[in-house]
């Protein structure tokens, strides 16, 4: 299930509708969807987009996406590091950047401009859909494995215009486990790898 953390101010939202209500004035669309016995533990991608298929079609109908595909990253996945370093700097997309996460977890910062940078960690389950021109960057956790959904208005995916001047260093970038704000009052929180 998702959370969401405001360092600045230290809240942090872990009810699936506060976090949806917290998410709308900022363009930012989350939903959970089931997966427990939907898909098994070793489906393909092709099993995946199938047995998602009606709620792939309705974002497709609602918004101006055109494909969908299933990203697979794991430790080993060759030039993970390389891969990730894309995502872990600020940027922002002229497209909306939709995932729905059916395995593992991840990081989203957002840099709103006008109220204080906020984290949402994702997992199993959740979708999230991130406004074109948000600031924002990515991270994964420790584990580095994300399984995920992803819809396109452009068949060549993403493109990541970078912040010259991007806020991602002064923040790091963290996994929250139920009691975060307290390790990391104590200097425990879990550090997820940077992207």
């Amino acid at each position: 299930m998702a959370k969401v953390l405001i360092p600045d101010t230290k809240r942090e939202i872990d009810a699936p509708d506060e976090i949806a209500d917290f998410l709308k004035p900022y363009g930012i669309i989350y939903e959970q969807w089931d997966v427990e016995g939907r898909i098994g533990p070793e489906a393909t991608n092709e099993e995946i987009l199938d047995a998602y298929s009606p709620e792939i079609e309705r974002l497709k109908a609602a918004h101006r996406f055109v494909t969908a595909d299933v990203i697979n990253v794991t430790p080993e996945t060759p030039g993970l590091d390389v891969m990730l370093q894309k995502f872990d700097k600020e940027h922002l997309h002229t497209e909306d950047e939709v995932r729905f996460t059916v395995k593992g977890s991840g990081v989203f910062h957002i840099n709103p401009q006008t109220d204080p940078v906020f984290s949402i960690t994702v997992e199993s389950g959740d979708l999230i859909s991130v406004p074109n021109g948000t600031y924002h960057w990515f991270n994964l956790c420790s584990d580095k494995t994300i399984r995920c959904i992803r819809l396109f208005e452009d068949v060549e995916g993403w493109t990541p215009h970078y912040i010259e001047e991007g806020v991602h260093g002064n923040y790091a970038p963290m996994c929250m486990g139920p009691s975060y704000l307290q390790k990391e009052s104590e200097g425990e929180a879990e550090s997820p790898v940077k992207l």
